[in-house]
């Protein structure tokens, strides 16, 4: 045998080590074995040989995979420790040698004894290497990377916080200047970002991108090592900016990235790692931002990178990884298909590349099984659902506690398996589920970076039982759960909109059961602040557009606005464009737009929006075919939509809506969570059939489905009292049917169990009271006792009525229509509580039109109540003799637009004097008024729909603000009736100076009330009915407006005018006389159709006839407490400022009025001069809207000549027009004018009003006087320019012609101007009696 001496066996291990040639490793080997043979000499010789063969057998097991010479090497190396015993001097090197092939052991088979062994022995190691040890820096860092490799495998944080300590102080051994110090510094930052991950700690985060930036900087362009260090630091950007979102990391990183890809060139070794690191970070801008180009370009990079990794390279299950999830978040953003199923394909190669054993087998296990569960949520195949939780539970059976991904996969799973709980109901998934999820919690501290999403979870679970149970505990702790979340994730972190969304939908979730309007209104503004979020063109602008419509959808059906249904509808079409056919969330999107359609159909009855939502939902159902998971759901909702047609008369709708059903009903057998609301459903459509066709079977079939859905909901479960209110209907209907009094008496047990375990602020209150009080009805109507009970039903009826009107929680719209019905059956069967019905009733309707920002949707929801309700009220409280309750309730319950209005402009001034509370209370009672007096900053028309929803958000908080600064004012002492409806004793105050005639038409009968100073109110009956005075007004405008000869027309107006005298005023004139007024001023105060008549010209009209204007001086009043208001002195000053405005011919009408400027210097010459009057003149080139409203606001005497309009559609419409724009009545509306003195309206058609809604008084005239102007002279119709001269000429001498300017004056001077154009023959009947007087 050829003896090598101890160097040649180095040299040639040496030269072995240098070729890769597996037979110079054997023969290197070898000769080792041989030099064991003949070298028996000292120990430290044959330790050497040891050592050294130790070393190259375990470089053939790294190079050949033989776990045998990976056995023999440790074997061999702790022979040769062995022979260095403790004190020789080269005990460290064989220390860390066995220790690192202890490690190899390790990661070979995974046994952490191996592992422990090895820091045993490197810690001897690094104690042998005292402080200034050549070797001390290297055995730092290797028993740094043992314990680090321990921590990733047990979770041991000590392992990792000494790992650290480990590394800093080889960093300190490597100071400025030293060539590897940045080695040492890209080390730790590593460690520190990943203790960051594990606890949080943004400090750890910070540091470590500063040392990576120190080390990036030690390498500049040229060095090798640069792509590591650019690798590195773009990694702890990105890392931050997912804590903290700021998007300068995120452009840093992919800039840092771009660096890094330009360093591997085609051909690269590392080509692929950058090409796969650039495509992560740009998916992960593209989820920010949502722009798809990153997103393409992020496909584009990973298939690069997985075409560079073939079969074979130890790199392709990552980019197999990679590239399936990017595929997935297109699909899940543009819906193609093929990407999700190439998705799949990918992820399965992966997870085949990663056979049991691997180390690394979780992660594709995760993600193929989070894949599946997507695909489950598309298509509906359960088999995918169900493989998604087999993979899942087999990852989390890889990652036992303490494995540092432990967290993610309790999550996962947790998540698959609450989504199989929503498809079958199976309620073991449930609460595992939320074990899983709070076990993952725990392990997420408060501090660690994913404990926010661990929150989020767990409320998302804890929610769904909830809903299933009925626990109000779960709901409450899933909010709380979803409120830390959201703290946790401040404005401009990456992931705020997805805790915001889930607050949100709890919130949401907790309104419907308790009613708390706060929790609507702030999951409204966290919906609106999300879509902001999410401006046009981002990916999940989508689901932002449907979660906000879905919020706002809630709000309408609470509050009825219909501002928000038309928000809705637009949301949800922007929605559905976003998916075109192909998109995933297609059918989603055609079920919530049809959903909102039909439910407009229901509130506005336009068949346009029911046929337009049933196209919808059929499309919805082509796109859930049979298997589908969602079939079930689009058919029940294409079922709905179907029995909405009922009112057509086709039976073949309804008949189609119960097969739907019925396909349904089969799709939810026993056991799913969604079989009872099928059950329920069918049984509705099933009863409105019979209500349509009288079938026994559909009633009975439908007790018999309901009686199954109760059942189903055992006591506790939210849907319980419904399920009790349904069948109570329906037994009540059978009853009405067939009159079995044992279906009578168990729909009334029936509803009376739905109410009882209702809290208090549950919104179903309102409904099943009012259907308790419809089942007492047909016991009163059907003469049957109410078995256990001592109650008269009669007065069930009406208590449940009224608690239905009365439960807050019932929300504005429903009570009112509940204290509608009140008043209807009160009425009917002329019940006591009628009065208290009526009253009820215009204060909810006044309670219900304060929460509508705009004057205009105000008038538009007056329309949708009965107009007469008010004069109904008032009329029957005069039949019940208490006169004082008639005038109150009129007055309460009339012009209810103008007096929200005014409410904001009360003045406050004795209340001042109370002390600084009161003055506080004065001053936020006057800065929330003038918010809400000031008209809406924004036209919704022209407006996004996040800041219209924000501005009418905030208009309800300061209604709400508003409303308890009142409550704490009427707290004073002496303000306890502040803003109340006034007394008849407050409101007598009125009549000062002569006495009010209101004149009262209602459905009953048509009424004079007389309302004197100081005597009680008197009632005349009139000598008309409603029917009749309809006939007459329409008669006498019909006269006016006609074309007729002047002898035609007058003939026709006089004998109006005598009808009016004679069934009208005649009466109240003689019971004037009888009560000995002794005055020459009287005011009419008009309702209904009484408005569109001047009575003040009635009379007999023939020779020595009696008329009315010979008698009074007629002024009009469109309240009682609008002249109280106007008889408020304010102090005014010496010189009267007075402007005469001017426009003969704006653009928008097609003749010109020939006399205004001259009427103009007519007013000017008719005035006392100065100092008395200090006049100014527009004129008509000057006359603009911008200068007509600061003319207005700077004189208190107006005289306005001009065309006036009457807008009937829209009267707040109504106009004067001026050179460019009309000044409209709103404009007008939202004016102070309180220091106001007189209003001369040259112009036609300002005192008209509005037939709709007449009782509101919304013309031109009122509306000066309810902005503050004291005295206005109107018009009832159109007024020539020759009448107009000769009046203005004739009123002006009579009002000043002595040098004084009083505007109590007007009313006479209009009397006495009007008296003297009668003996003028030029001036038509029509003509001289179309002035009228409003106020003072």
């Amino acid at each position: 045998m050829f003896r090598l001496s101890l160097d040649e066996l180095a040299h040639r291990a040496q030269r072995c080590l240098e070729r890769d040639d597996p037979h110079a490793v054997d023969q290197v080997i070898s000769l080792h074995y041989d030099a064991l043979g003949y070298y028996s000499g000292t120990p430290d010789q044959r330790g050497l040989l040891l050592c050294n063969l130790g070393s190259m057998l375990s470089i053939r097991f790294q190079r050949q995979g033989n776990s045998h010479d990976l056995d023999k090497a440790i074997a061999l190396q702790s022979e040769a420790l062995a022979l260095r015993p403790v004190g020789h001097p080269n005990r460290v090197s064989l220390l860390v040698n066995l220790g690192l092939r202890l490690s190899d052991c390790f990661e070979h088979r995974g046994n952490g004894q191996d592992l422990d062994k090895a820091i045993v022995l490197l810690r001897e190691a690094l104690a042998l290497c005292f402080a200034g040890h050549p070797d001390r820096y290297t055995s730092l860092n290797i028993l740094a990377i043992m314990l680090w490799t321990r921590f990733e495998h047990r979770g041991n944080v000590q392992d990792m916080d000494e790992a650290i300590v480990l590394q800093r102080e080889a960093l300190a051994l490597r100071p400025v200047g030293l060539p590897d110090r940045s080695w040492s510094l890209n080390y730790l930052a590593i460690k520190l970002v990943t203790r960051f991950e594990r606890r949080g700690n943004v400090r750890d985060l910070d540091e470590a991108i500063v040392l990576q930036r120190e080390a990036l900087a030690l390498r500049p362009a040229g060095l090798p090592d640069r792509s590591g260090s650019l690798h590195n630091l773009a990694n702890q950007l990105v890392t931050r900016f997912k804590r903290r979102g700021n998007v300068q990391d995120l452009d840093e990183a992919i800039v840092l990235r771009r660096e890094t890809l330009a360093l591997h060139p085609v051909g690269h070794s590392h080509r692929s790692s950058s090409l796969d690191a650039l495509a992560t970070v740009l998916s992960t801008r593209f989820e920010h931002r949502g722009n798809y180009q990153d997103l393409d370009e992020a496909i584009v990079l990973q298939r690069e990178a997985l075409a560079l990794r073939r079969v074979g390279h130890p790199a392709r299950t990552s980019s197999l990884d990679n590239l399936g999830i990017v595929l997935a978040i297109r699909f899940q953003h543009r819906g193609n298909d093929q990407d999700l199923d190439e998705a799949i394909v990918l992820q399965k190669e992966a997870l085949a590349l990663r056979p049991v054993g691997r180390p690394d087998r979780s992660g594709s296990l995760n993600n193929l099984g989070n894949i599946l569960s997507t695909r489950f949520k598309h298509r509906g195949n359960d088999q995918d659902l169900d493989e998604a939780i087999v993979l899942h539970s087999e990852a989390l059976a890889l990652r036992p506690v303490g494995h540092p991904y432990r967290s993610s996969s309790l999550d996962n799973l947790g998540n698959v398996l609450s989504t199989r709980f929503k498809h079958r109901g199976n309620d073991r998934d449930l609460d595992e589920a939320i074990v899983l999820h709070s076990e993952a919690l725990a392990l997420l501290p408060v501090g660690h970076p994913y404990h926010s999403s661990s929150l989020d979870h767990l409320g998302n679970v804890l929610s769904a039982r909830f809903k299933h149970r009925g626990k109000d505990q779960d709901l409450d702790e899933a909010i709380l759960f979803h409120k830390k979340a959201l703290a946790l994730r401040p404005v401009g972190h990456p992931a705020r909109s997805i805790s915001s969304n889930s607050l949100a939908n709890r919130l949401c979730t907790r309104f419907e059961r308790r009613a708390n309007d706060q929790d609507l209104d702030d999951a409204i503004m966290l919906h609106s602040e999300v879509l902001a979020l999410h401006p046009v063109g981002h990916p999940d602008r989508y689901s932002s557009l449907n979660n906000l419509g879905t919020v706002l959808s809630i709000r309408f059906e609470h509050r009825g606005n219909d501002q928000d249904l038309d928000e809705v509808i637009l949301l949800q079409r922007e929605a559905l464009a976003l998916c075109p056919v192909g998109h995933s969330g297609r059918s989603g999107s055609l079920n919530n737009l049809a959903s909102r359609l039909c439910t407009r159909y229901g509130h506005r009855g336009n068949d346009q929006d029911l046929h337009e939502a049933i196209l919808l939902q059929r499309e919805a159902l082509v796109l859930n075919p049979v298997g589908h998971a969602d079939r079930s759901s689009s058919l029940n909702n294409l079922a709905n939509l179907l029995s909405r047609l009922e009112h057509q008369g086709n039976v073949q709708d309804l008949d189609e809506a119960i097969l739907l059903q019925r396909e349904a009903l089969v799709l939810r057998p026993v056991g799913h969570p969604g079989r009872s609301r099928s059950l329920g459903n069918l049984a509705i459509r099933l009863s409105t059939r019979f209500e349509h066709q009288g079938n026994d079977q559909d009633l009975d079939e439908a007790i018999v489905l309901q009686r199954e859905v109760l059942d189903l909901r055992p006591v506790d479960h939210p849907g319980r009292s419904t399920s009790l209110n349904n069948l109570g209907n329906f037994l009540s209907t059978r009853f009405k049917h067939r009159r079995n009094a044992q279906d009578l008496n168990e729909s009334l047990d029936n509803l009376r169990c739905a109410l009882t375990p209702l809290m208090q602020h549950d919104p179903r209150q309102s409904r099943f009271y009012w259907s308790l009080a419809n089942a007492y009805l047909l016991f009163h109507q059907s003469g049957l006792d109410v078995i256990g009970e001592d109650t008269d039903s009669l007065n069930a009826v009406m208590h449940h009525l009224k608690a239905a009107a009365n439960a807050v929680s019932g929300g504005l719209l429903f009570r009112l229509q509940a204290s509608l019905s009140w008043v209807e059956h009160a009425d009917h069967h002329a019940h006591d509580t009628i009065l208290e019905a009526y009253a009820t009733s215009i204060e909810l309707l006044d309670t219900y039109m304060s929460a509508t920002a705009s004057v205009s949707s105000r008038h538009d929801t007056m329309k949708l109540f009965p107009r007469t309700l008010v004069v109904d009220a008032a009329s029957c409280a005069l039949h019940r003799g208490n006169v004082r309750r008639a005038v109150e309730l009129l007055e309460q319950g009339r012009t209810l637009i103008w007096t929200q209005m005014a409410r904001f402009r009360t003045p406050l001034d004795g209340l001042q004097e109370c002390g600084d509370h009161a003055e506080a209370l004065v001053k936020r009672f006057r800065d929330l008024s003038s918010l809400l007096d000031k008209p809406p900053a924004n036209d919704s028309e022209g407006t996004p729909s996040v800041d219209v929803e924000a501005e009418a958000t905030q208009y309800r908080r300061l209604v709400k603000d508003w409303n308890t600064s009142v409550e704490e004012i009427q707290k004073v002492d002496g303000f306890s009736r502040f803003l109340l409806p006034p007394s008849f004793s407050n409101l007598q105050d009125a009549a000062r100076d002569g006495p009010i005639i209101i004149l009262l038409a209602s459905k009953s009968s048509c009424d004079a009330i007389i309302v004197s100073y100081q005597e009680p109110p008197v009632s005349v009956e009139l000598a008309i009915n409603v029917e009749n005075l309809v006939r007459l007004a329409n008669a006498l405008q019909r006269t006016v407006k006609n074309d007729a000869s002047p002898k035609e027309k007058q003939a026709k107006l006089i004998q109006a005018l005598r009808e009016l005298w004679v069934k009208v005023v005649h009466p109240v004139v003689e019971k004037l006389d009888s009560i000995g007024e002794p005055t020459s001023r009287i005011w009419w105060c008009p309702t209904s159709f009484f408005n569109f008549l001047p009575l003040h010209a009635a009379g007999e009209y023939r020779s020595g006839g009696k008329s009315l204007s010979r008698l009074y001086i007629s002024s009009y009043t469109p309240s009682l407490t609008a002249l109280i208001k106007a008889r408020r002195r304010h102090d005014r000053s010496l010189t009267v400022s007075f402007a005469a405005i001017g426009q003969n011919h704006p653009p928008t009408h097609s003749f010109p009025l020939e006399f205004v400027e001259a009427e103009l210097d007519l007013v000017q010459s008719l005035l006392p001069p100065s100092p008395t009057v200090s006049f100014t003149k527009v004129t008509s080139v000057e006359s603009t809207k911008s200068t007509v409203l600061h003319t207005l606001r700077n004189n208190h005497w107006i005289h306005l000549a001009c065309h006036g309009t009457q807008n009937f559609v829209e009267p707040f419409k109504s106009a004067f027009l001026m050179r460019d724009q009309p000044l409209q009545l709103l404009d007008i509306s939202h004016m102070d004018l309180s220091r106001h003195e007189f209003a001369f309206l040259s112009a036609c058609e300002t005192a008209v009003g509005d037939a709709e809604t007449p009782d509101e008084v919304i013309h031109l005239a009122a509306g000066l006087q309810f902005s503050g102007v004291r005295s206005v002279i109107g018009t009832f119709w159109n007024v020539d320019d020759c009448t107009v001269e000769r009046l203005v000429k004739a009123f002006y001498k009579n009002l000043c012609g002595d040098g004084k300017m009083n505007s109590k004056r007007a009313a006479r001077a209009l009397h006495k101007a009007v008296q003297s154009l009668a003996s003028d023959k030029d001036v038509p009947l029509d003509q001289r009696i179309v002035f009228m007087h409003i106020g003072v």
